[in-house]
């Protein structure tokens, strides 16, 4: 999901983060503004605007009808390692290191789904800090994000390191 601020007149794209030099270069630019339902030229479909006046654009995920249960789990390991977010990747990648190899295909489908959502959305619902991101209904009875809470709480307190990639069982897809 991409968020879009119309900023006099003009929409652009906000990744949650503040670009205060780009944003005050950008305004300042005289970029004639939008038509409401373009961006780039191109028609967005799929979108709404929000209570804060931001264009919320819907991105549907790839479907992946044919895809066997291997693959499966080897994208969804490399997809949980790769997120972008050192922290979102050292939680996912410990989740899926422990417990990817086990998931049923239910399971797998749920952490699938899961991984479609935005990276600090995940990481908030994982260390339960639903004051910075509300925890939508939909994952409220999810059995991969309970799982994922209890192993980011480390009650343990190990120290967190990214597993290795050297896992034949986790390469390949087979059970440990």
């Amino acid at each position: 999901m991409f968020r879009i601020n119309r900023v006099l007149g003009v929409q652009t794209r906000v990744l949650r983060r503040s670009f205060s030099t780009s944003l005050k270069a950008f305004q300042e630019s005289k970029i004639p503004p939008k038509p409401q339902g373009e961006i780039q030229g191109k028609p967005i479909k799929n979108y709404y605007i929000d209570e804060d006046n931001n264009v919320v654009i819907k991105v549907k995920p790839i479907e992946r009808s044919n895809e066997t249960t291997d693959k499966k789990r080897r994208r969804l390991l490399y997809q949980s390692r790769k997120r972008g977010i050192l922290e979102s990747d050292l939680i996912l990648s410990r989740f899926a290191d422990k417990y990817l190899a086990e998931m049923t295909e239910e399971e797998l489908d749920e952490y699938d789904r899961l991984l479609d959502e935005m990276d600090w959305d995940i990481y908030y619902w994982a260390t339960k800090k639903y004051d910075i991101t509300p925890l939508p209904d939909r994952w409220k009875d999810s059995k991969v994000l309970i799982k994922l809470q209890e192993l980011s709480r480390n009650s343990g307190k190990e120290i967190m390191r990214m597993p290795d990639l050297n896992k034949k069982e986790m390469t390949m897809g087979e059970k440990k």
